[in-house]
Parts: structure tokens; sequence; C-alpha cells
């Protein structure tokens, strides 16, 4: 094997592994979708954003008014940092074959192993970053729209955007919300 072999091998491995290493990306989507859902209900209502920032010959401003609900501003705002904050999440063993992700508070005070906990988080921040980067214009769009709401986040990332989830397993998440 001569060394661009040898480095292709080495790549494709590598995104094989990261691709595998989300294995359920349904749960892990229902994740994201949590996050951001939370940092919708986090909104404090703002005003307008106010582009009229040049005078005309008659000294009135002239420019656009925008609705920040429906501007790119807001979506910046919801989506920038997201896939950091999944760092804050692990993988938790429910049963001997389910796991959930969890959102951890304190390292510190896991249960479990921290170094593969810590794994499992960069993980999900890679995921999202993969899933934002797969879903973020529609996404984007959907938002600006008022499409996506408190609620219903996982429905539309979830299922209609990425399609890691079937209308099924979308349900089971939303059954384990309302346990909850």
């Amino acid at each position: 094997m001569n060394v661009e072999s040898v480095a292709l091998f080495l790549t494709v491995t590598a995104l094989f592994s990261l691709a595998a290493s989300i294995d359920d990306k349904c749960a892990a989507c229902n994740a994201v979708a949590d996050e951001l859902e939370l940092g919708l209900s986090n909104e404090k209502p703002r005003n307008h954003l106010d582009m009229r920032h040049r005078l005309d010959s008659k000294g009135q401003r002239e420019g656009k008014l925008i609705d920040y609900r429906v501007s790119e501003l807001r979506v910046v705002e919801l989506l920038d940092g997201l896939c950091e904050k999944m760092q804050d999440y692990t993988l938790r063993k429910i049963a001997s074959t389910e796991q959930e992700w969890i959102k951890v508070d304190n390292w510190d005070n896991l249960t479990i192993d921290k170094q593969e906990a810590r794994a499992y988080s960069k993980d999900m921040s890679t995921y999202c970053g993969r899933l934002l980067e797969e879903t973020e214009d529609e996404l984007a769009e959907l938002i600006k729209k008022g499409s996506v709401k408190a609620g219903g986040v996982s429905k539309v990332l979830c299922q209609d955007l990425s399609k890691h989830c079937s209308l099924t397993s979308s349900k089971v998440h939303e059954g384990i919300d309302r346990d909850l």
C-alpha cells in the first residue's frame, strides 16, 4: 500500500466511525429537538428590527422594519451554539438493550464512566452538527414562517426534515415526554 492509499483508508475509517457513533439517530435527533424546543420556549419577546438607518433628501428615514419573529437574526440566535449545548448530553442505559440521551447538569456527580460519557457527548455534538448541516436551510425557513413551535420541533426536525424518526418512534418519544 502506498501512502495515499493508507491516508484514504484512514479517512474513510474515521468517517465511518463518526457515522456509526450514534446508533439510534431518532433518539439523538429528539434530544437535539428538545434542546431547540427549550430555546424556543425561553425566547423573550423582541421588538421589530429597525433597518431604517439612512435619511432621504427630505430627512425621512429609509429602510425596512422587520418583524423579529420572521427575521434571520432569530434563526441565528436559536441555532447558533445549539450543538455546543449538546455536549451536555450523554447516553444512559435504561435496560440491557435500551438507552436514552440525558442532559448532564453536573459531570462530577455522574455515576457512570466519565470518560465514556464525555466521548458520547462529543459524538452527540458531532451528530448535531451533521443534522443541522443537512436540515438548516429548510429548518430556518420553517422557523421564519412560524411552522416550528414549542411542542412540535421533534416532528418537524426528526420526521419531516431529517427522516431519522418514523411516525411510530416519534409517538413513543411523545409518550415518554408525557410520562415525565
